[in-house]
């Protein structure tokens, strides 16, 4: 293993400035060159990490400052990086942007601070000439202590255009420009309501991709840019332990895993793992029966695509039921929790039998019903928080839904000190708990111990 490794944000400017994009090329031209490599994505993204995934075949990590306090961030980060040559991290919206006013509180900024790593700046060339330097320069100012260590410039369709906006920049910003990003037919990620969708159900067409990392290779200054992301130190961090090593041992988790339930942390998964906990996969789409279990989890993604045939598949329906009245322990994020209701109401108005385990209805909605992070205090004994204990995740999520009983999460909103929202959501029911919080284990492993003892009991 090389002693020597590399580590770089690709920031943007803002949203859809073609970060995702460019660092599935910038992957893709890395492993050409037989570097071993690690792709993470700042804040709590489940669709850019899994394309990040299908093209490297590495699974990709996320860097959430607001869930993973810098110890265990710190130490998930080294930890992977360990295993590779270079660091390839996507940053979140544009580069200061995070959450509140503050420009280093989960932003793009304030974790490349953090980690120690530079940034390379992804900039818009399009329709613009020496106003670019302007948009450089201030972002370059805006925090003085920050280190970008280089520029690549977006939507460029000519040598010569590319030459006038280095020559800006160079110039007046004293800021090296790594390269362009040329215009590719056929290169674009498509979208839909929840954003991009998942990698696993939109197959990239090989070739215009295949073209895409050619020309880039051309365009970028790979190897400046691997010049100037070299590190030589890495973050200190560790991961709080759970109270025992092997907690989980002896429990089986059957993870719902197929095109309507997929969102999942690997670092989650591997948190479980190194547990103890056997995970088997099924799919509740495809399966008529559910693997021999003590818990199961299901996760998010896109069941309302799938209703229909999830309806249509009673017998893992009924199979769901009955382990949760035999006490199986059921965890469930968003999608899952709409899975586990009554009925859920599609796009088109039309209602689908679902598994009936916490009862109420699920309806999508043509706008964001809720969105960002979030705080949630347990007023009762749950799956995975005692009563009084908090749990930090995010929602992210299009439907409403109208439960028969109370919740258990005490929910809320947070911006630079106040509370700008409050809700109630979250149901425990017998042994299942849902609610529509995306949750990253790593925040607080001990409250796996909740799920380990809950899934005893159903041994």
């Amino acid at each position: 293993m090389s002693d020597r490794r590399s580590a770089f944000i690709l920031a943007g400017t803002g949203s859809g400035c073609g970060k995702t994009t460019v660092t599935l090329g910038l992957l893709t031209v890395l492993q050409r060159l037989g570097l071993r490599v690690q792709p993470f994505k700042v804040g709590p993204d489940y669709i850019d990490t899994a394309w990040h995934s299908a093209v490297t075949g590495i699974p990709s990590r996320n860097l959430d400052s607001f869930m993973l306090p810098e110890p265990t961030l710190n130490a998930l980060f080294t930890q992977h990086l360990l295993a590779a040559d270079i660091a390839v991290i996507e940053g979140v919206m544009g580069l200061y942007d995070g959450y509140g006013t503050d420009p280093h509180y989960c932003s793009s900024a304030g974790l490349a601070k953090q980690l120690g790593v530079p940034v390379i700046l992804l900039v818009d060339g399009k329709s613009v000439s020496t106003s670019i330097a302007a948009t450089v320069m201030g972002f370059c100012h805006f925090d003085p202590q920050l280190p970008i260590a280089g520029v690549i410039v977006n939507r460029v369709n000519s040598d010569s255009h590319y030459q006038l906006l280095k020559q800006a920049i160079e110039h007046f910003c004293a800021v090296p420009v790594l390269g362009y990003v040329p215009t590719v037919p056929g290169v674009a990620l498509p979208e839909r309501h929840l954003g991009l969708v998942t990698a696993r159900e939109s197959i990239v067409d090989a070739q215009p991709w295949r073209d895409f990392a050619d020309r880039l290779a051309q365009t970028v200054d790979i190897h400046r840019l691997l010049a100037l992301s070299a590190i030589t130190h890495l973050p200190d961090g560790d991961i709080p332990p759970l109270e025992q090593e092997q907690a989980g041992a002896g429990l089986t988790l059957a993870l719902a895993d197929d095109e309507a339930f997929n969102f999942y942390y690997p670092d989650n998964l591997l948190l479980l793992e190194r547990a103890g906990v056997r995970i088997v996969r099924f799919s509740p789409l495809h399966d008529c029966t559910l693997p021999a279990c003590q818990m199961v989890w299901l996760g998010g993604g896109y069941p309302e695509l799938h209703a229909r045939a999830l309806s249509a598949n009673q017998p893992m329906r009924d199979a769901i039921r009955a382990a949760h009245q035999r006490g199986v322990a059921i965890y469930a994020e968003c999608g899952g929790l709409m899975y586990l209701g009554t009925t859920l109401c599609d796009a088109d108005g039309h209602h689908w039998p679902m598994a009936d385990v916490i009862p109420g209805h699920s309806v999508m909605g043509t706008r964001l019903t809720r969105f960002g992070y979030c705080e949630a205090r347990a007023t009762q004994q749950t799956l995975l928080a005692a009563s009084g204990e908090i749990l930090r995740g995010h929602e992210f999520h299009y439907s409403d839904f109208t439960p028969q009983h109370a919740a258990v999460l005490d929910c809320y909103k947070t911006r630079d000190g106040e509370v700008v929202k409050h809700w109630q959501g979250g149901w425990q029911v017998g042994n299942t708990f849902a609610s529509y919080l995306h949750l990253h284990f790593g925040q607080r492993p001990q409250m796996l111990n909740h799920w380990f003892q809950a899934a005893r009991r159903a041994l």
